[in-house]
């Protein structure tokens, strides 16, 4: 068995993406659910949610673990160890790292000994990161195949950009230091990933926490507040080699992935602002460029802040075999599945609307260049009206289901969907066609967490337990 659950002469995860393809179906989701910021005084959780059809509670959760303080907004995720230590039988993918991206705490929690029940292992303190690597909001966590942990923070105590870099925990989660070279911190920070073979990692900008965590403010875009550089660094050795400036079709340059095979040279990044989808790849010179691969045209509406609504892509993952990208309109409300196989030119071959501002029902409409109006139908599920729009997505090992959650940072909900604060967010599940393309709404998957026992919360990220897409990295 290969599989991070009882492994004896491997590693944790899989040999290759190909074998991931292979494993077992999900039955499991850990989500990080917030009350930061909604004005419910509890503390944010890691909720299990069972996924499994053939259980009695499948599309429910099933546990929560609450973190021990208030105001932390639980964010993104990742794993002391996954795919990248497949070759160390020592390694078992035991903990979830859990950043809190505006307490700065690191909570590192145990879901091996009890998977449908996580437990709380241990609390890495903002006064001691802060104390030892000067850096704060913890955001993107990676596990290292020397068993190091090494999260992207996005400022310094204060909010300032300036203060960004990367932090190291050792395997017992102490801290170790920053993991660039002095001197060699990027600009901004959000996102990173590695890809070994090409002795290369690249960051990504979202900006200033002092501005975002204070809700999107075109005025911080023009005060230089907010990023559009990708960081291109020596692997391992920390040290900036380059800096991609994506001009202004790449404001917002949130998620970043490689292409799975570790012996490819190119990837892809979400600019959320400016809604384009752009491919970075290295040139024949060892440097590294980039191209706008899919662009998402804003809408022209009526009945809204601005003239003309971006799409907002938050979120985007690339399917274990390279074949499929998806990708997130949070404010448009679709879910788009692209064939990449030819890696120049993305061929849309499946979207569904799941949610967004132009929803029928919404008084934001869209018009279109002949003047029409036109709103997007959102089906229900179970008798529920979908609320807000598709932010973070996740994808089973096959390919075939897509999990999506609906709450993006706090602040940023309130600002852009009120009302999800108030109702709560919910993950639904998207049934995938690999054959020919194809996305349709699973009917019989509904999680509703605005039904929670201590009140409508917002979930962001979603893991299984034994790693996935948008998690492991292959050596």
């Amino acid at each position: 068995m290969s599989n991070g659950h009882g492994c004896c002469k491997t590693g944790p995860g899989y040999a290759s993406p190909l074998e991931a393809m292979a494993g077992p179906r999900e039955s499991l989701i850990y989500v990080t659910a917030v009350y930061s910021g909604t004005g419910i005084e509890k503390p944010d959780y890691v909720a299990t949610v069972d996924v499994d059809p053939n259980s009695a509670t499948f599309s429910k959760v099933i546990h929560r673990l609450p973190v021990p303080y208030l105001g932390d907004e639980l964010h993104h995720t990742g794993w002391n160890s996954c795919s990248s230590c497949f070759g160390d039988p020592s390694a078992q993918r035991r903990f979830l790292i859990v950043p809190a991206l505006v307490s700065g705490r690191v909570y590192v929690i145990d879901v091996k000994t009890d998977p449908k029940a996580p437990s709380l292992h241990k609390v890495v303190e903002p006064a001691d990161i802060i104390q030892k690597t000067g850096l704060a909001y913890p955001h993107t966590s990676h596990c290292l195949a020397s068993g190091e942990i090494m999260i992207s923070c996005l400022g310094d105590k204060d909010g300032n950009a300036e203060g960004n870099g990367f932090l190291l925990l050792d395997s017992e989660f102490n801290v170790k230091g920053r993991w660039e070279k002095p001197g060699h911190s990027p600009q901004f920070g959000y996102d990173f990933w590695y890809q070994p073979r090409h002795n290369t990692m690249i960051s990504t900008s979202w900006g200033a926490p002092r501005a975002f965590t204070k809700g999107f403010n075109l005025e911080h875009l023009s005060e230089g507040l907010y990023g559009r550089h990708l960081h291109v660094y020596d692997w391992p050795g920390g040290e900036l080699r380059q800096t991609l400036d994506l001009g202004d079709s790449g404001l917002l340059p949130l998620e970043i992935r490689f292409l799975h095979d570790p012996a490819k040279d190119t990837g892809f990044v979400g600019s959320a602002l400016t809604s384009n989808m752009i491919r970075f790849f290295k040139t024949q010179d060892g440097s590294w460029s980039h191209e706008v691969s899919i662009s998402v045209k804003p809408l022209k509406v009526q009945n809204w802040i601005l003239p003309e609504m971006p799409g907002l892509i938050t979120d985007f993952l690339i399917s274990l075999d390279d074949r499929f990208l998806y990708f997130v309109n949070w404010l448009h409300g679709d879910i788009r599945q692209y064939n990449i196989e030819d890696i120049k030119n993305p061929k849309l071959t499946g979207q569904v609307w799941v949610g967004g501002l132009i929803q029928k029902g919404s008084p934001i409409i869209a018009v279109t260049d002949d003047g029409e109006t036109w709103q997007a139908e959102v089906p229900e599920i179970q008798g529920k009206k979908l609320r807000a729009g598709p932010q973070m997505i996740q994808l089973s090992l096959d390919g075939k289901r897509l999990y999506a959650t609906n709450s993006l940072f706090s602040t940023w909900d309130k600002q852009f969907y009120p009302d999800l604060v108030q109702q709560g967010s919910h993950i639904i599940q998207i049934d995938v066609d690999t054959q020919k393309g194809g996305l349709k709404i699973n009917p019989n998957f509904f999680v509703d967490f605005g039904t929670e026992p201590h009140g409508p919360s917002l979930a962001h990220e979603m893991r299984y337990p034994g790693g996935d897409c948008t998690s492991d990295i292959w050596i």
